[in-house]
C-alpha cells in the first residue's frame, strides 16, 4: 500500500440530487463496516440520497450493481473484501469482481465505485478499512470517486 499520488478525498462533491447505491458484500464483517461507514459518511456529507444493499460476497456485486443501476441509481459504490487464501479461488473471484464491475460501469455508462479490497491477509484490510488507527478509508474513497464521476457525467449530459 503505497497511498502516494493518491487524490484528496477531503473536498466535498456537491451530490445533490443523485441517488447512490452501496453493494456490499458480507465477508469478513469488520472490514466492511468500516468501508461501509466511510462510504456512509462520504455520501452523506454529499447531499445525495443513498441506500444500503447487502449481497453474499464479491461476486455477487457486480450483477447486483447493475440490476441497481438499471433501475435508477446515478451510481454505485461496490465494497468487497477478498482475502489471499492458499488456493486460486482469490484469483478467480478478484478477477471476476474487478472484471464484471468493469463491464457494469461500461454498459450502463454510470459510474461504480471500486472499493474491493484484494488483500494478502487480515492486517491489509484493516489498515485500509477506515476504522480507528486506519491509514487508510477506501470505503471514503470509493464513494467520493462515484459521486464524482456521476457529477462530471451529469455536467457533460448537460451541454
Amino acid at each position: 500500500m503505497s497511498g502516494a499520488g493518491a487524490p484528496d478525498t477531503q473536498e466535498l462533491v456537491d451530490g445533490t440530487g443523485l441517488s447512490v447505491v452501496v453493494v456490499a458484500g458480507t465477508w469478513h464483517e469488520e472490514i466492511t463496516d468500516g468501508l461501509i461507514a466511510g462510504a456512509e459518511r462520504v455520501l452523506a456529507e454529499s447531499g445525495a440520497s443513498f441506500s444500503i444493499v447487502r449481497v453474499p460476497g464479491s461476486f455477487e456485486l457486480p450483477v447486483v450493481s447493475k440490476a441497481a443501476l438499471e433501475n435508477g441509481a446515478d451510481a454505485v459504490v461496490a465494497l468487497g473484501v477478498i482475502i489471499r487464501g492458499g488456493t486460486p479461488h482469490f484469483e478467480y473471484v478478484s478477477s471476476a469482481a474487478t472484471d464484471g464491475l468493469t463491464r457494469v460501469a461500461l454498459d450502463t455508462g454510470k459510474p461504480v465505485g471500486f472499493g474491493v479490497l484484494t488483500l494478502d491477509d487480515e492486517q491489509q484490510g484493516l489498515d485500509r478499512a477506515g476504522l480507528p488507527g486506519s491509514k487508510e478509508d477506501k470505503g471514503a474513497e470509493a464513494a467520493h470517486a462515484a459521486l464524482a464521476a456521476a457529477v462530471v457525467l451529469r455536467g457533460l449530459a448537460a451541454r
